[in-house]
């Protein structure tokens, strides 16, 4: 049996008996079969329901409560105040005359002229207003929503509010003939509000949605939109969660814009799912009209890489097997690249797969082992995984004119280790293999379309852990010192008339350092006789597990010129760059790290990436940031959210006086010497509402950029009107709390 939940302690009408009915008050007067009269602080109490009023009778024989006099109702959370109230108790029916009321599962109430109580689970309000701000009797509250009529279905979850109309600071900013709301937070279909914003590319946009709650586990947005340089369209979205698939369509036309004088439009689909006898498939397919789609309309699409967009289907299956798991996939892949019409602006494409099919075997610790987890409490034994795939590699239609190479690979990559060690220790040894065969549809240079290779590596990995107790300021601490040092092996093999379909140099870093080979993919083997050296060291709080401080170096020695390198030059250099890195956390208001790579030969930093942030308390915080890549890019980038005052009323919510904050991120290109991506925004918080004003700054190009102005009023209870500044403050600002987050529906009503 289902249960139902209840915000208050009580019997629930439907399904329990007949609850007792007790009467209190200073005096009290109860004739047999005749009406009780209850005078001075009089209380009836009847399940759930809390009557209070000055004096209240009651007629048993047509069970019917009068009550005059500060009259209060409370009942299923619910509360409901005003002079007169005529009730049929059993029933929860009768009128309330010129009533406030509020609402738990919305934490917003109001007034009206008069509330009929139809039945437990139904009622309805003339005259009627609605706000999450407090009700004070000298004035209107900062917004509301008044009706002439309001029918409120609880059992339905619904509320309909006929000739509505909204009013901010008195003014009335939105009416509908009726208007119709959820009354907790379940979905619901009807209109949605606004959606309004302004940028330099198609002028002011105003977009109405309308949400249909097809069913539980389907729904769908369509949100008529008018540009005002552009023309009208719609934007749609459909979600579905079934038993076994679930996903998400994104569907936006522009039939005839007027600024590109064609039609526009962007499909965005994602789905996953069960194809039965333990296959799942996935599938992330994106598509738009044309390769100026990203500079006009960035907000209406999904890919992380605005000008290079995947259609990716996959499949793949999972067996478990006693001594580890087998993995069968395939695939298919497909790039939509947006290269416009500037030949500078235009890039290399990647390879597309047509199809990709394989099969993984690993064994049972391998995954873990090569996490840097040890599976240690048992003996030793040989851990290892082999993978056999074969790809068809073609081009996208928007590829280069001097991408030419398409063809075929086959590959077998595997690896055996033997993992030693204790609690402090780790050794492991192991031989890895890379093997492709290549069947190219155009001829080499040499004739040739069939090559091959075969690559073996060595590697030895070992590692310690020590601890000790030490202090720092005052604090007890445990410090640890972590040295890792591991050999890597690979013969050179001649690689250059080879075809690369998908590798590409990996980044410098603290974890690939160690890594085997210098390339991401199959198509690249890099050379290596090298050691690499490297420790960390970390200062941790014992009691509360926190992280005070860390500290690491790390550094390659080379025993013979490596020959395959990124960009085709041997290195000769023996000792590699030194990285350095460092976290600090040594107090609750200020976090920094950075890393740090330094080349010996030169005395220069090639890069460098350094992050302050000061953060005092809620809703205070303040990052700077730089960045350096030596001959590449420059930046520096200051990020905050912080009070224009020192006045916090907004945080009172029994309050509408408010304060000003400001938000945003600022970057700027010190080798180009200009801002690059920025957001400047400014909040002004109410308590029961707010206001975000803001800017965003995107650069589409060297010399073009995309302005986007942004206005959005937040009502708090309600809804938030225009445009969606919110999230673009949530995802561009380090740290950034919503203010009005801590304000959710209160189960107190605020009338007290």
């Amino acid at each position: 049996m289902n249960l139902r939940p209840s915000r208050v302690l009580g019997a629930s009408g439907k399904s329990a008996s007949k609850p007792a009915l007790v009467l209190s008050a200073d005096r009290l007067s109860i004739p047999i079969d005749q009406t009780a009269t209850a005078q001075g602080d009089a209380e009836l109490r009847f399940g759930e329901l809390l009557l209070r009023a000055g004096n209240v009778s009651y007629d048993p024989g047509n069970d019917r409560a009068h009550a005059e006099g500060n009259v209060s109702i409370s009942r299923a959370g619910s509360v409901f105040r005003g002079p007169e109230l005529t009730l049929y108790v059993n029933r929860f029916e009768g009128e309330f005359l010129y009533p406030t009321y509020f609402f738990s599962l919305t934490g917003g109430g109001g007034k009206a002229d008069k509330i009929t109580f139809i039945d437990a689970d139904h009622l309805r309000a003339d005259g009627a207003s609605y706000s999450s701000c407090p009700i004070d009797q000298d004035q209107q509250p900062a917004w509301q929503i008044s009706a002439k009529k309001l029918n409120m279905d609880f059992e339905r979850n619904e509320g309909v509010a006929s000739g509505a109309v909204l009013h901010f600071q008195g003014v009335p900013i939105l009416a509908a003939p009726a208007l119709s709301f959820p009354l907790g937070g379940q979905r619901k279909s009807g209109w949605l509000p606004p959606n309004i914003s302004l940028d330099n590319r198609s002028g002011v946009e105003l977009g109405l949605p309308y949400y249909w709650n097809l069913a539980p586990q389907r729904d769908v947005t369509l949100t008529p939109f008018l540009m005002t340089k552009r023309g009208a369209g719609l934007d749609s979205e459909f979600r579905y969660l079934e038993a076994a698939h679930e996903g998400k369509i994104n569907l936006n036309l522009l039939p005839g814009d007027r600024v590109a004088e064609r039609s526009r439009w962007a499909l965005n689909l994602l789905q996953d799912g069960d194809a039965g006898a333990d296959w799942r498939y996935r599938m992330r397919a994106e598509r738009v009209s044309d390769d100026n789609y990203w500079k006009d309309m960035p907000g209406r699409m999904q890919s992380q890489t605005q000008r290079l967009l995947a259609g990716d289907f996959q499949l793949n299956r999972r067996q478990d097997l006693s001594w580890g798991e087998l993995q069968t996939y395939a695939r298919t892949q497909r790039w939509q690249a947006l290269q416009g019409a500037d030949p500078s602006a235009r890039f290399v494409t990647p390879y597309q797969r047509s199809p990709q099919v394989g099969m993984r075997v690993t064994s049972d610790a391998d995954a873990a082992l090569l996490e840097g987890f040890q599976p240690w409490g048992r003996s030793a034994r040989l851990e290892g995984a082999l993978e056999f795939e074969y790809n068809r590699f073609d081009l996208s239609p928007d590829a280069l004119q001097s991408q030419l190479q398409t063809g075929q690979r086959v590959h077998l990559l595997g690896h055996l280790s033997l993992p030693l060690g204790g609690p402090a220790w780790w050794l492991v040894p192991s031989l890895a293999v890379n093997a492709a065969s290549y069947t190219l549809d155009q001829q080499q240079a040499d004739g040739r379309r069939n090559m091959g290779r075969v690559l073996p590596t060595f590697s030895v990995d070992h590692g310690w852990v020590f601890e000790r107790d030490t202090q720092m300021f005052g604090v007890k601490l445990r410090q640890t010192l972590e040295p890792r040092l591991r050999y890597i092996n690979t013969p050179f093999v001649a690689q250059q008339n080879l075809p690369n379909f998908d590798s590409a140099p990996k980044d410098f870093n603290f974890d690939s350092i160690y890594a085997e080979n210098q390339f991401s993919g199959v198509d690249r083997v890099s050379d290596a006789n090298k050691l690499t050296l490297g420790a960390t060291s970390r200062w941790v709080n014992p009691e509360k597990g926190e992280e005070l401080l860390r500290l690491g170096l790390v550094q390659q020695f080379l025993f013979r010129d490596q020959r395959i390198t990124p960009d085709g030059v041997p290195v000769t250099q023996k000792v590699s760059d030194l990285l350095l890195l460092g976290a600090v956390h040594l107090d609750q208001q200020w976090w920094a790290d950075g890393t740090l790579e330094y080349n010996p030969e030169t005395r220069r930093m090639v890069r460098n990436v350094s992050r302050l942030r000061y953060s005092p308390g809620p809703f205070r915080t303040v990052s700077l940031a730089y960045r350096l890549a030596a001959g590449q890019s420059e930046q520096v980038e200051l990020a905050w959210q912080w009070p224009l005052s020192s006045q916090d009323a907004g945080r009172n919510r029994s309050s509408c006086s408010g304060a000003w904050y400001s938000a945003g991120r600022l970057q700027y290109s010190l080798r180009d010497a200009r801002l690059t991506d920025s957001v400047l925004g400014f909040e002004y918080d109410a308590g029961c509402w707010l206001l975000r004003i803001g800017a965003e700054r995107l650069s589409t190009g060297l010399a073009e950029t995309n302005t986007r102005l942004m206005l959005q009023l937040e009502l708090v209870g309600l809804s938030q009107l225009g445009s969606n500044a919110l999230k673009v403050l949530r995802d561009n600002i380090p740290g950034y709390r919503q203010l009005s987050s801590d304000r959710s529906a209160s189960t107190q009503a605020p009338y007290d």
